[in-house]
């Protein structure tokens, strides 16, 4: 039928419209109440090219006192998810870009070399006994013996190729669990809506792609887990829902204690807040709730349990993340990282940030993604706005000198 034979809609029939399309648009992804505050916040696009050396934000930079943070390597655009393989050689993947870097020192010079290119959002990466392995959008894929084959890396093996091809929170976060399986991130395929069964989970699969299973649901969008030393339980950071408001819901630290809990996507945020399209019918109380709250919107994406022995005794077994700022709030959050501090029971005791400087005046300069320790105890963070990765390291202070007694 032509659009010419239909009549224009008055406004009675225009707002019925409204309230019918409403659920509809909800399924779909949940966007701004108001059309033109979602027209002026359309997220924060990354610069077309990673910033010259002077450029970067380091000067602005704070950490506790006896913390350093310089540059490690610049000139990686997209720097995303970081790993360091058996020989300590730092590897780095992208999420917007095609590429897996390695870092190597080049007359006494560090640069990120490419070590695989053409791929799909090659964000996950995970290491075991010499082979690097690379998730991307659909597939898991390996390279053997990489350490010894920088130059001559071959092209990646794929091992694994049973990922749902989506574009929102169709990168994957990959990494080695304590029973030598890939755990990899399989996020909700939207803002808000029911996820399909192969959607919403944190899936693990053997090192040669078989033995697939959910291993938790319930998980919107997971962009960094690690096990904890002790326990071997896994924690894993996980995005909340946008357009619930400018304060809500917080992104959140959750703790897995038993392989198929289900952490309420999409039905309940933040462990109190039933979700108001699909929350009806349904108690918060039926899902596993967050440990911490880390902030609304904060986009807490990377993390790691600290276990090295360069930072003092109090940073060790606490959880370093990474918060890659909200785009969504009129004030922005995060662009930072925050350190989780835990009892003894695995619970949280405290929380704070650990290194600011990344948001000024409301703007940032840089975004933090990922964390990781190095051999040494430093730990690097990439950042993927400026195209760099820092290393932070300690140092104690020297005692505060006391001025000697006047002797009267």
């Amino acid at each position: 039928m032509s659009n010419r034979l239909l009549p224009r809609p008055g406004p009675l029939l225009a707002a019925v419209a409204v309230l019918i399309a409403a659920p509809a648009a909800a399924q779909l992804g949940g966007g701004p109440p108001n059309p033109e505050i979602g027209a002026r916040m359309r997220g924060v696009p990354q610069p077309p090219f990673p910033a010259a050396v002077d450029k970067l934000p380091t000067p602005l930079l704070k950490l506790p006192r006896g913390f350093r943070a310089e540059v490690f390597v610049s000139g990686v655009a997209d720097a995303r998810s970081l790993r360091v393989g058996d020989k300590g050689t730092v590897f780095i993947g992208n999420r917007n870009r095609d590429k897996v870097y390695a870092v190597v020192e080049q007359g006494g010079r560090r640069e990120a070399k490419v070590i695989a290119s053409g791929l799909d959002r090659p964000n996950g990466l995970a290491f075991y006994e010499g082979t690097l392995y690379i998730a991307e959008g659909t597939k898991v894929s390996k390279l053997e013996r990489i350490e010894d084959n920088i130059d001559n890396p071959g092209k990646p093996v794929v091992i694994y190729s049973d990922l749902p091809d989506h574009r929102p929170h169709g990168w994957r976060f990959m990494a080695l669990g304590p029973d030598n399986k890939l755990y990899i991130n399989i996020g909700a395929p939207c803002n808000i809506c029911e996820p399909p069964e192969s959607n919403g989970q944190i899936r693990r699969i053997n090192l040669d792609g078989s033995g697939a299973d959910a291993y938790v649901r319930g998980v919107r969008n997971s962009v960094g887990f690690d096990w904890h030393p002790v326990t071997k339980e896994l924690y894993f950071t996980d995005n909340g829902r946008d357009w619930l408001s400018e304060e809500l819901p917080n992104d959140e630290l959750n703790r897995v204690t038993r392989m198929g809990q289900h952490f309420g996507f999409p039905y309940c945020h933040q462990g109190d807040i039933p979700d108001n399209e699909f929350g009806w019918g349904r108690s918060c109380s039926d899902f596993e709730p967050p440990v911490a709250k880390l902030g609304p919107h904060a986009a807490a994406l990377g993390m790691r349990f600290y276990t090295g022995t360069m930072f003092p005794p109090q940073y060790r077994g606490a959880i370093f993340i990474a918060r890659h700022g909200s785009w969504n709030k009129t004030v922005k959050i995060g662009g930072d990282i925050y350190v989780v501090y835990l009892n003894r029971d695995g619970s949280v005791r405290a929380q704070e940030p650990f290194m600011t400087g990344f948001l000024q005046d409301n703007n940032y300069v840089g975004r933090p993604v990922d964390v990781q320790m190095t051999r040494d105890g430093a730990l690097l963070v990439s950042d993927d706005y400026a195209g760099a990765v820092y290393r932070i390291s300690y140092s104690a202070p020297p005692p505060a000198t006391q001025a000697p007694a006047v002797r009267r």
